[in-house]
């Protein structure tokens, strides 16, 4: 036997001797080891997932999945209770993160544009191929949808109208009775229509506008979505008054969005972007295509709140429902700024559909953050969404971690002031927030640091600037005693975001600034220069001017028009700037969707009367999206309440 002649084979038998037995049974148990630690105890790892999960998988597969997603939405439909309450939540650049994931710094807008560069031709035949084949899909998938979370017959928008106290577009859509101000309203909305109307000769379709090269871009946030900047204005352009080109986005909504993509998409981004805006147009205008698309990507989504605690993970695929974390997150974390900017879509997906299982999604996610301690009251920006620990003591109200506080107080307006557990956890992180990161400058400036293990680093990042409107919106509903506090310390944190602009040679304001080496308010480092039309110090000063009707607001708002169209505007629309300290200005050949939907939105209702999206009506999603708050008495009961006010 040839067996037999092999080294280490009995004469007398087949069977290896004792000690070699051991041996090889001790290698085989050490490879089966190897092989199942890699695949199951190491962190996410995004390669290997693609490697050992099929492209066709049509079930979601996460760790430690708890629920099947569609048992729930069955169950949803016929469950009539709606848990009242909010969660966290902003962030940036992988994902409005408003700082790794959403707002794409210029260094990584770069890398992109490589990529995309050789999909253009690809990318044209599929645009026109998806506009005859969405609406089918769209359908099909809708009336799935509709079976599982009743999405027909659920919501009454006649007595919706009857429950807000003032009408939506005002007596005069806002319009200022000051001729000054009127007319830098109208310089907004001609900005907005530049804009957009370049978007649609360049880049209609995609995602958004390329003003230099005058093409566009598709990038790699949103799954397959296209047509961000669409989504992204829908509102914008209603509340303008610019009805052709409302109509024209409406049509592309309608025929060519195709929600049955199959890539990898920010949970986050697809949420504050789409999600939000698809809400938003259904509750200005009433048209029923708006919500049934956003009920069939709301549906998409859940799946990535399939883990061990129930914390979604950053990234889903919207075919498949996998989801995993952000590779460059620690330790596979998710991060609080994208779990916690979730609260008041998700609500209203659950009032549109009469189905809980959104708001309870959200709820859990609050309900763990209560659990847990947090380092000096403070909220870090990575949790580990299989342990439910903070992964790092690292905490920032700019890019990470912003949105969650803003979702917090915005949660509890939204709720027509009933969600207390949702205000309590306002007031008790501001209270960390001012014990520990709020400084002053030697030369008077507030600002908010940033917290690193109970090591102050004294920058402020330009998204940390929504700060300012934050706290000045919750003024009057914390602790009587403090409301002028709270006046004073949002003027004081808007005045700082402002000086950040003036002190920069073209006024406006670079990604982040210091206070440090005898640096105030200004950028130090060479990779903090840029500023990509970012809208949050306008957003301050929004909401600065409606609560307080100081004339300052208004004047530094025109500061920045005017600096947007001496710096930012080229022959073919916006685009953001590298060095807001050159004389002369580089482009970075981009116009983010958010400019579109933020900020020309906010300087609109800057200039605007207080009576357009009346702030006791309409709460802003942190894409500046309105949503109604929930008065669940009037829309429970027998018609509306303020039937009065409707209907001046």
């Amino acid at each position: 036997m040839v067996f037999r002649k092999l080294p280490g084979v009995s004469a007398s038998g087949m069977g290896l001797r004792l000690s070699q037995k051991f041996v090889f049974l001790l290698f085989l148990s050490g490879l089966v080891t190897l092989c199942f630690g890699a695949l199951f105890f190491l962190p996410d790892s995004v390669r290997l997932k693609r490697i050992f999960l099929s492209k066709t998988e049509s079930q979601p597969v996460t760790v430690g999945s708890e629920n099947d997603v569609r048992e729930h939405l069955k169950k949803g439909a016929k469950d009539p209770e709606h848990l009242r309450g909010i969660t966290s939540a902003k962030g940036e650049t992988s994902t409005k993160l408003k700082a790794l994931s959403r707002k794409s710094s210029v260094t990584n807008e770069a890398k992109t544009d490589k990529k995309v560069a050789g999909g253009e031709a690809l990318e044209d035949m599929m645009l026109s191929r998806s506009k005859t084949d969405s609406a089918s899909k769209d359908e099909k998938v809708t009336s799935s949808s509709n079976q599982g979370a009743n999405t027909d017959t659920s919501f009454d928008y006649n007595k919706f109208q009857k429950c807000l106290l003032k009408p939506h577009l005002g007596i005069e859509h806002g319009k200022p009775s000051d001729p000054q101000t009127l007319q830098r309203r109208e310089k907004v909305k001609e900005m907005m229509k530049f804009a957009w109307d370049n978007y649609k000769s360049f880049a209609w379709g995609r995602n958004e506008l390329r003003p230099l090269t005058r093409n566009g871009h598709i990038g790699n946030m949103f799954g397959g979505l296209r047509g961000a900047s669409i989504v992204d204005s829908l509102d914008t352009l209603y509340i303008m008054g610019l009805m052709d080109e409302y109509n024209d986005a409406k049509e592309w909504v309608e025929t060519s969005l195709d929600l049955n993509s199959n890539g990898e998409a920010s949970l986050f981004e697809v949420n504050i972007r789409y999600v939000g805006g698809l809400l938003s147009a259904y509750y200005l205008t009433g048209e029923e295509m708006f919500k049934r698309k956003v009920m069939v990507l709301g549906e998409k989504l859940l799946p990535a709140f399939n883990t061990p605690t129930g914390i979604p993970r950053g990234v889903i695929n919207l075919g498949s429902g996998t989801s995993w974390s952000w590779g460059w997150a620690s330790a596979g974390s998710s991060i609080l700024a994208e779990f916690g900017t979730l609260h008041l879509e998700f609500v209203h997906l659950s009032e549109l559909s009469n189905n809980g299982i959104y708001t309870e999604k959200v709820m859990n996610i609050r309900k763990l953050l209560n659990k847990i301690e947090k380092p000096h009251g403070l909220y870090p920006n990575f949790l580990s969404p299989v342990s439910g620990n903070w992964v790092q003591h690292h905490v920032s109200i700019g890019g990470l971690g912003d949105s969650f506080y803003e979702y917090l107080i915005k949660s509890y307006l939204m709720s027509d002031k009933t969600d207390e557990e949702a205000k309590k956890m306002y007031y008790s992180a501001l209270e960390a927030i001012e014990a520990n990161l709020v400084q002053k400058s030697p030369g008077g400036l507030t600002y908010m640091a940033e917290w690193r293990g109970g090591i102050l680093d004294h920058k402020m990042g330009h998204l940390a600037c929504f700060s300012g409107g934050m706290v000045v919106i919750g003024a009057d509903d914390g602790a009587p005693e403090k409301r002028q506090h709270y006046l004073d310390l949002a003027a004081e944190i808007t005045h700082t975001c402002h000086e950040s602009y003036s002190r920069s040679a073209t006024k406006l304001g670079p990604e982040a600034f210091r206070f440090d080496g005898g640096a105030e308010a200004t950028a130090t480092r060479l990779s903090d220069r840029y500023y990509i039309l970012r809208p949050e110090v306008i957003e301050s000063y929004m909401y600065m001017w409606r609560l307080t009707h100081d004339p300052k607001y208004r004047e530094w708002g025109w500061e920045a028009v005017e600096a947007l169209e001496q710096h930012c505007r080229v022959e073919a629309g916006f685009s953001g700037i590298r060095d807001v300290y050159a004389q002369t200005v580089s482009h970075d050949n981009m116009q983010q969707s958010f400019f579109l939907s933020e900020t020309l939105k906010y300087l609109y209702l800057l200039f605007s009367d207080d009576d357009l999206l009346p702030l006791e009506d309409w709460v802003f999603n942190t894409e500046a999206h309105p949503l109604p708050v929930v008065r669940k008495s009037c829309l429970q009961g027998e018609g509306g309440t303020h039937d009065k006010t409707t209907s001046e």
